[in-house]
């Protein structure tokens, strides 16, 4: 059902049918669609919900915002709540709790089975970014010996529960994985056939510590729709689902744009006056920091620029195209940072190619600038001493758009975070330095 031609539709169907129809039309309509249309109808999202059967609200809430799946499951009778939390996976019941406080995690946990508290206790003893911080406990597994027709019967029994049932993990005794059954496999060989003769034992895996960027890389690479979860005796201990790396990868992609932007990666577009405040007012004090530093450098050339006052109207077109090119060098190397692209093996390469872009960008905005400011000044001193300082600022700007994030990186700081003030520092410095620097040096042919 198409949320944009159906609306409406959909509004007045979730009112008005009986409950008898509701459970019965319900599988046709996608979690995800309910919430928008609870969102956009403020007035009857409780008397919707309500309706809803709980494996369906479950649904909901895990589409949700962790921040905001609490508060609508209060909204129901304690009953109602343990229902519903009884549904819901091991890996969103763990992001639920995540973000409460200490009382309200006593009282959601309260509410669940001892086999969901254990698994939760479980997920939440691993690292939040971690293959292990979102993985789910639950998955299928099965033992070689076991033929295709045994296989499915417990299929049968078990899907329902598991997060996934696209691969079959093969274990031993002990849950040492020892391979994977696809659910093509399955459908397509004889019922009398062993498990072990269409297991795959090149079974790609992930160990608990990982860091979900790098399973999200493993994602990408491998194309996989689930992931099994390992710890150091290759154990399974969950698996990780290709839906868990596309929320991932947004946090990571809204991370990164936040941090490069001086911005909290926890700030909201609609969020408090507070919040915006304390996200965004220490990063604005280091940038004063720094341009109070880029300040002292014109500050200490004000004779150059007192007898050459077109200096300060050129001025800060040097800083900030250094500034624009610091910052795509730095994107790139950040991106691929963050991508496993850049390392120590093709690192130097890199390094050498974005010399080579700054020095080319530079020459050709640097020989353009040289002839406006040569018709600007009719001096052509002046045209030569600003296309040269913007082709070594633009040089430099490249330079430091790579180095400054690979130090950070070796600092174990997250690139993304500071590497921005500091480039912006470096191409603002520089800039000015060159610039007022050679008009001092060739003050003389210029005055």
């Amino acid at each position: 059902m198409k949320k944009e031609l159906n609306e409406k539709d959909l509004l007045e169907k979730l009112l008005n049918y009986t409950q008898e129809e509701l459970e019965e039309k319900i599988e046709d309509i996608h979690p995800a669609d309910v919430l928008d249309l609870l969102h956009d109808n403020e007035d009857d999202f409780f008397k919707i919900l309500k309706r809803l059967p709980d494996w369906f609200i479950a649904a909901i809430l895990e589409e949700e915002d962790d921040e905001e799946k609490y508060e609508i499951l209060k909204k129901f009778s304690e009953n109602k709540q343990k229902k519903i939390l009884g549904e819901m996976s091991s890996d969103e019941l763990t992001d639920l709790v995540g973000v409460l406080d200490e009382e309200e995690i006593k009282d959601v946990l309260k509410k669940i089975n001892e086999e969901d508290r254990k698994d939760v206790y479980k997920l939440l003893s691993y690292e939040p970014d971690t293959a292990g911080g979102i993985m789910a406990t639950e998955f299928v597994s099965i033992r070689e010996n076991k033929t295709i027709e045994k296989t499915l019967k417990y299929l049968q029994k078990e899907a329902p529960d598991a997060e996934s049932a696209y691969y079959l993990y093969v274990i031993n005794k002990e849950n040492v994985l020892k391979g994977v059954v696809s659910l093509r496999d399955i459908v397509c060989n004889d019922f009398d056939t062993k498990i072990s003769e269409i297991t795959n034992t090149n079974v790609i895996s992930v160990p608990y510590y990982m860091d979900q960027e790098e399973v999200a890389s493993k994602f990408e690479k491998y194309g996989f729709m689930t992931m099994p979860v390992v710890d150091e005796n290759n154990k399974i201990l969950g698996i990780v689902t290709v839906d868990d790396i596309v929320e991932v990868m947004q946090e990571e992609t809204t991370e990164d744009i936040h941090r490069l932007g001086g911005v909290d990666e926890e700030e909201k577009v609609d969020g408090s006056l507070r919040d915006s405040v304390k996200s965004r007012l220490p990063w604005l004090i280091v940038n004063l920091i720094t341009a109070i530093l880029a300040a002292s450098v014109v500050g200490a050339f004000e004779g150059t620029i007192s007898q050459v006052v077109t200096l300060a109207t050129f001025m800060p077109i040097v800083a900030g195209m250094g500034g624009n090119a610091g910052t795509q060098s730095l994107t790139i190397v950040v991106r691929g940072i963050a991508l496993g692209e850049l390392d120590k093996d093709n690192g130097m390469r890199i390094f050498i190619k974005e010399l080579l872009v700054g020095l080319v960008t530079g020459i050709v905005i640097g020989a353009i600038i040289a002839v406006l400011g040569f018709i600007w000044e009719r001096n052509f001193v002046f045209g030569i001493v600003i296309g040269v300082a913007m082709i070594l600022n633009m040089m430099v700007a490249t330079m430091s758009g790579f180095i400054v994030p690979v130090i950070l990186k070796k600092l174990k700081v997250d690139p993304a975070l500071a590497s921005a003030v500091f480039v912006t520092t470096v191409t603002d410095v520089l800039g000015f330095f060159f610039f007022l620097g050679l008009a001092t040096m060739f003050i003389s042919y210029l005055i």
